[in-house]
C-alpha cells in the first residue's frame, strides 16, 4: 500500500480507511463472538468497540502496509468462561476471519461495479494515469479488498497467536489444550519467525490467495 501513496495519495488514504475499519472490525468480531458464548472479558475492557484506538498494534499495522502482513493487538478471552468450551472456541477464533472474507468479496463487488460503470476511468486508474473520481475509488476499493483478503489468508495461519492455530485447537483433543495455551506466551517467537525464515513462504502463501480471490472476479 505504500506505493499507492505517489501513484494516488487521495485513493491511498480512503484504502487506509478501509484498512483501519477492517482491522477494528476483526477484532469487534472476536470480542462479539466471545461475549455472545459466555465471556464478557473483552467488553469489560472496552474492546467491543469498532474504535480503531482500541485495536491498532503500531507494529502489525506498519507491517502490513510495509510488507504486506500483520495483525491488529488481539482481544483478551477467556474460554473457560464460554459456554460451550470447543464451539465458542471456533466460533470466536473464525469470527474475525469470516468478517474480513465478507469486506474482500464486497469491495471486489465495488471495483467491478465500478468498472461495468466506466471502464476506461477504472483502466486508466490502474495503469496510474488518472481515471477522476471513479478510478480513485476503485484503487481504494482494490487495496481494501486486498488487505481484507491478507488479514483473513494470514489469520488462517496454524502459528501462535493466530486464529489459525486456536481454529486447529479447537479440533484437537482437549488434553492437549493446556500446553497450546501454554504455547501463546511464546508469541514473540512466532512473531520474529514471520518477520525472517516464514516471511517469504507467508508471502507466496497470500500471493497465491489473491491470484486465486481476484481471478475469480476479475479474470
Amino acid at each position: 500500500m505504500i506505493a499507492l501513496i505517489q501513484q494516488d495519495p487521495l485513493a491511498f488514504l480512503l484504502a487506509f480507511a478501509a484498512l483501519l475499519f477492517s482491522l477494528s472490525l476483526h477484532e469487534w468480531g472476536h470480542a462479539y463472538a466471545a461475549f455472545r458464548f459466555g465471556d464478557g472479558t473483552a467488553k469489560r475492557l472496552g474492546r467491543l468497540t469498532l474504535n480503531p484506538l482500541k485495536h491498532l498494534d503500531p507494529l502489525g499495522t506498519a507491517l502490513l502496509l510495509l510488507v504486506g502482513f500483520g495483525w491488529a493487538k488481539p482481544v483478551p478471552v477467556n474460554p473457560l468462561a464460554f459456554r460451550t468450551y470447543r464451539l465458542g472456541l471456533f466460533a470466536v477464533s473464525v469470527a474475525g476471519i469470516v468478517l474480513n472474507l465478507l469486506l474482500a468479496v464486497l469491495f471486489a463487488l465495488l471495483v467491478r461495479g465500478l468498472f461495468a460503470l466506466d471502464p476506461w476511468a477504472v483502466a486508466l486508474a490502474f495503469r496510474g494515469e488518472g481515471g477522476g473520481l471513479v478510478g480513485v475509488l476503485a484503487l481504494a476499493f482494490f487495496y481494501a479488498s486486498s488487505v481484507n483478503l491478507v488479514l483473513a489468508v494470514f489469520n488462517l495461519l496454524p502459528i501462535p497467536p493466530l486464529d489459525g492455530s486456536k481454529i486447529l485447537q479447537s479440533l484437537l483433543p482437549l488434553s492437549w489444550h493446556p500446553l497450546l495455551w501454554r504455547l501463546e506466551g511464546y508469541a514473540w517467537l512466532s512473531f520474529l519467525l514471520l518477520l525472517t525464515v516464514l516471511r517469504g513462504p507467508v508471502q507466496e502463501v497470500l500471493r497465491f490467495a489473491r491470484r486465486v480471490f481476484f481471478g475469480f472476479f476479475f479474470g
